[in-house]
């Protein structure tokens, strides 16, 4: 747990290095409306050994203004202990006796909505149905379900090499606004927990074009 947090101070001391510009002119027309991404979280995340999410994320995003942007991230990875426990903060997180009696694997499309209100400085809300498949120890899917996970974002946007490239670090609270009936098991657990996490980091990487 530690050697994340050093990591994304690590990153966060890096990041600083580089030149650091309001996000974009009211008059500004030059700057490009298309961009791809992802989370260094796919990177981080997929190197755990004891519990590998195997996730992978891809944004397409949008800007309608100078302040106003759009973004659908298609996304799925997997996770074995219940959503409610905060990953860094909480000691309960990897402990045997709150492990799932397999694992759930989800399947779902971010939509997001990003507004600049202070020069770098964002609000995003980010709602995202998911598709869920429910496996036991033995890797046999027990059930399926949905979920609607919602984020609410406050970040800081960082142009890199010149605006080609960007960084946002950003911290939110997650909130699982709306889930089916978890299969037997699986619930027990999940019921322990709360339906929100705060803070929860996010570090995302992009590509202008």
């Amino acid at each position: 747990m530690q050697k994340k947090f050093l990591l994304i101070g690590f990153i966060f001391l890096l990041t600083s290095n580089f030149q650091l510009k309001a996000q974009y002119a009211k008059t500004d027309s030059g700057y490009k409306k298309w961009f791809v991404g992802t989370s260094l979280f796919v990177i981080m995340g997929n190197l755990d050994r004891e519990n590998p999410p195997d996730f992978v994320e891809f944004d397409l995003g949008y800007r309608l203004s100078a302040k106003d942007v759009v973004r659908l991230s298609p996304k799925t990875w997997k996770y074995a202990w219940p959503n409610g426990i905060h990953p860094f903060l909480n000691d309960a997180y990897k402990k045997p006796e709150e492990k799932f009696p397999g694992y759930v694997r989800e399947y779902g499309l971010t939509m997001s909505y990003q507004r600049f209100f202070w020069k770098n400085f964002y609000a995003q809300l980010d709602v995202m149905p998911t598709y869920q498949n429910f496996v036991n120890d033995n890797g046999q899917k027990v059930d399926d379900g949905f979920q609607i996970f919602n984020s609410y974002r406050v970040g800081y946007h960082i142009k890199l090499f010149k605006d080609r490239f960007f960084f946002q670090p950003s911290i939110c609270m997650t909130h699982r606004a709306y889930h089916t009936t978890l299969p037997n098991g699986f619930k027990q657990l999940d019921d322990q927990w709360s339906k929100f996490v705060f803070p929860e980091p996010g570090l995302n990487i992009g590509y202008n074009f």
